[in-house]
């Protein structure tokens, strides 16, 4: 297996990683448009938006690495910095969000209908 045998595998693991990042940023759309609260919209928004950006983040920074020198090793380094820094503040900032609409008094969607006035109807 030469250089292209690896160029190849390569590619195909960054397809992959960018593909599953794709899937988590699609399943965290469809979770912000179907959850029926505040704070179920907020945990797929927090979870998919870590998930989606780690994946496609990664395999960018793979992606970069073809053509090896210090420049796409310190390019590809600061991608992983970029993620790291979201793999941290991102559930912070989720948090944040949460606790001020709890202290705000925004309540949580319940099946017998009590919970946030006008969002009953994006239960069905």
């Amino acid at each position: 297996m030469g250089e292209e045998g690896g160029r190849l595998i390569v590619n195909i693991v960054v397809m992959v990683l960018l593909s599953i990042g794709f899937f988590f940023f699609v399943t965290t759309t469809i979770g912000i448009i179907r959850f029926p609260d505040f704070y179920s919209r907020m945990h797929a928004a927090g979870k998919g938006d870590i998930s989606s950006s780690l994946f496609m983040a990664f395999g960018l920074a793979l992606y970069n690495l073809h053509h090896l020198s210090s420049d796409t090793i310190l390019v590809s380094l600061k991608i992983i910095l970029i993620a790291v820094f979201i793999f941290l503040a991102s559930p912070t900032a989720t948090h944040a969000i949460l606790a001020a609409g709890f202290e705000s008094g925004v309540k949580p969607w319940t099946k017998d209908g009590n919970g946030e006035e006008g969002d009953d109807d994006l239960a069905t």
